[in-house]
């Protein structure tokens, strides 16, 4: 266990450091302890002691400031803290949640089971059948026929997928005139070898149908397709040329790649 999560004083004293770190040099120990939750006699214990050990600096009455071997201290000590959450979260928690996958084959209840991602979704299969791999294995938690939804928990190992990537192909505003022939045939062609199409505005949608293509969403299209990027899926989005700037923000906020043509 980390220091600072240790017993009660030890996390109280980081947290009294981290509001005098925020709050100086002007320092309300009234305000510290509401934030807290201790007595305003308990801050000045903790502030003296923090003096004391050199990690805070009193320059006049209600004015403090964190010294140079404070910061050191906090920062070092807010590593530890993440640290700490990181193993919660990542080798505690993640072993016991539970996810749903698709059956590939029969799987009993307790039954260990691959893992993999087609089509961005997650799909399980009994050790050793065809086509899975031991790279990503869980547990099932339910009984399931092939193409029924298992349940899968103890997670182990990572899944083998790489990123998918995102075009965004630009369409004229009714404003504009509506795209020529070339313009369409590489519309089409574009969306030939995508996995998923989809639409922002009307004219994107009307320029899809007719290359005879139909979007799978003309609504929040640069949201669906980073979360269809990030399970492995080739994207095209069709937007009109106003619009462009919606979808790549989103884009840009999950931190996916993407082109602009």
């Amino acid at each position: 266990m980390v220091d600072v999560l240790a017993n009660k004083r030890a996390a109280t004293r980081f947290r009294v450091l981290v509001e005098i770190a925020e709050r100086q040099p002007a320092v309300s120990q009234g305000e510290i302890a509401d934030a807290v939750g201790v007595t305003s006699q308990a801050v000045s214990e903790y502030i003296r002691d923090l003096v004391e050990d050199g990690l805070v600096e009193k320059q006049g009455r209600s004015r403090y400031r964190v010294t140079t071997e404070g910061v050191d201290w906090t920062l070092q000590a807010a590593a530890d803290v993440r640290r700490f959450a990181e193993h919660v979260t990542d080798d505690v928690l993640g072993s016991v949640q539970e996810d749903a996958a698709i059956a590939t084959d029969a799987i009993d209840e307790g039954e260990t089971v691959s893992l993999s991602m087609r089509e961005g979704l997650q799909y399980a299969a009994p050790l050793g059948a065809e086509g899975g791999t031991e790279a990503a294995t869980g547990v099932a938690t339910t009984g399931a026929a092939a193409g029924e939804v298992v349940g899968v928990t103890g997670f182990e190992g990572v899944i083998d997928l790489d990123p998918g990537e995102v075009r965004v192909l630009q369409v004229p505003s009714i404003r504009s005139g509506r795209p020529d022939d070339d313009r369409l045939a590489d519309l089409g062609e574009a969306c030939e070898t995508a996995d998923l199409v989809v639409a922002s505005g009307v004219e994107a949608v009307g320029a899809l149908r007719s290359v005879g293509v139909d979007p799978a969403t003309y609504f929040a299209a640069g949201e669906v397709a980073a979360d269809a990027a990030s399970r492995g899926l080739s994207v095209v989005v069709v937007a009109t040329a106003d619009g462009v700037g919606r979808v790549t923000d989103a884009l840009r906020d999950t931190g996916v790649s993407f082109e602009v043509r």
